[in-house]
């Protein structure tokens, strides 16, 4: 029997999950190449002070923020398969995260199948015979010199944040307008009022009714910049502002693809059709990891990645193109029924734990413990009550269905 050969794109959380269970699957697939853009493992978790493009004009992927703590604790936000040092706190810096992610490329040996300082400059599908396809590669290295090769299946991970901010201390004692109150928005104007900045947090979500520090006011969301630099407010108010700083959640960026010739839609916040949020119907041998919001995330690029191999090993026969694309419609029209914004239509929260179930359901392997989920969701609930605090505390996993605080 052929191997089949699977392309990585990024060596980040998703990219070595997906090269780790390639390569614990040699009796069906070829050994992965993982392609990084960068010289070092993690991808967004690697800290970089400098923001904007390298040297040599390539964009710096990291959207880490110097004081960056993990908003979920190590025991929900590990591979299932590979925890944390337990010696670490429940919450941890940026720092830590890499740290983890590099410890788990050693430990299942991912390095040597790494192509370090190499860009992916594009991915095109080539029909074979009895309407096969194989995907080919052409990626080049620092110095500039292109390859190109031919792969059975490609697992894509890639993701810009919208801002670039590092940390406080420049914006002490300006007047900053912080667009987003989500995690990173919230997180940011805490960090702000710190060091004497005066934060306004912009947001179209209900108004935050748990305390805030001193120095973090609310508004209704900004719509427009007047002539003059003053920032306009949904609700008519106008005000001067030394900084707005946008932290309005993750944009998609694929400049290898053709999604026209995917079959694909490509847009900031949304790409579609994808069935089960992982491949277009055209092309099921091309998946995206990790396009889901709102979730936990490492677990959840666990599932997907066991999912996505099942349909390669043919242990999961999908429907026709046809049957999976009216699948995709009918669910992003239930959701834009049900209200959701047409940017929010791969954010899962509530969803994302019936969705794993799932994936791994129709993929025959072992789904996620509900342990995940019950300290996943008392962690949000302890945020909505302390956002100051809730990360002073520690916990433990006691079995598959049972955690405890341990301060």
């Amino acid at each position: 029997m052929m191997l089949k050969r699977v392309a990585v794109i990024g060596a980040g959380a998703a990219g070595l999950c997906a090269a780790k269970h390639v390569l614990s699957r040699l009796n069906r697939f070829a050994p992965p190449v993982v392609y990084e853009l960068t010289d070092k493992v993690g991808g967004t978790w690697c800290y970089d002070e400098r923001v904007g493009t390298y040297a040599n004009g390539r964009p710096i992927h990291s959207s880490m923020y110097r004081d960056l703590r993990t908003n979920l604790p190590k025991e929900v936000m590990m591979f299932p398969d590979f925890p944390f040092d337990s010696r670490l706190n429940s919450f941890l810096p940026h720092h830590e995260v890499q740290r983890y992610l590099e410890s788990y490329c050693q430990s299942h040996a991912i390095r040597p199948h790494i192509r370090f300082n190499t860009a992916v400059d594009s991915v095109r599908p080539v029909e074979g015979e009895e309407k096969t396809t194989t995907w080919q590669m052409t990626s080049s290295d620092s110095s500039g010199r292109q390859k190109t090769e031919t792969f059975d299946a490609v697992f894509v991970w890639e993701v810009l944040h919208s801002h670039s901010y590092r940390y406080a201390e420049p914006y002490a004692g300006q007047t900053v307008v912080v667009l987003g109150a989500k995690a990173s928005g919230l997180d940011i104007s805490i960090e702000l009022v710190k060091v004497g900045a005066k934060v306004t947090l912009s947001h179209r979500l209900p108004r935050i009714t748990y305390p805030l520090p001193a120095g973090i006011q609310q508004s209704s969301p900004v719509v427009a910049v007047e002539d003059d630099g003053r920032l306009r407010f949904q609700d008519g108010s106008v005000s001067a502002a030394d900084v707005l700083l946008l932290c309005t959640g993750y944009n998609f960026r694929y400049p290898f693809l053709d999604g026209r010739q995917l079959g694909l839609e490509i847009q900031d916040h949304v790409m579609t059709p994808l069935y089960h949020f992982l491949t277009p119907p055209a092309f099921p041998s091309l998946f995206f990891i990790g396009i889901c919001k709102m979730v936990c995330p490492f677990p959840n690029f666990n599932v997907q990645v066991q999912f996505c191999l099942a349909v390669l090993d043919g242990s999961v026969a999908l429907p026709s193109r046809g049957q999976m694309e009216e699948e995709v419609r009918r669910e992003l029209q239930e959701k834009l029924a049900r209200g959701v914004e047409h940017r929010h239509l791969h954010m899962m929260q509530l969803e994302q734990w019936d969705y794993c179930d799932a994936l791994a359901r129709l993929g025959g392997f072992t789904p996620l413990p509900p342990v995940i989920r019950s300290l996943y969701e008392e962690v949000w609930r302890q945020r909505g009550v302390h956002p100051q605090k809730y990360r002073d505390l520690n916990y433990q996993l006691v079995s598959d269905a049972r955690w405890e605080a341990l301060n």
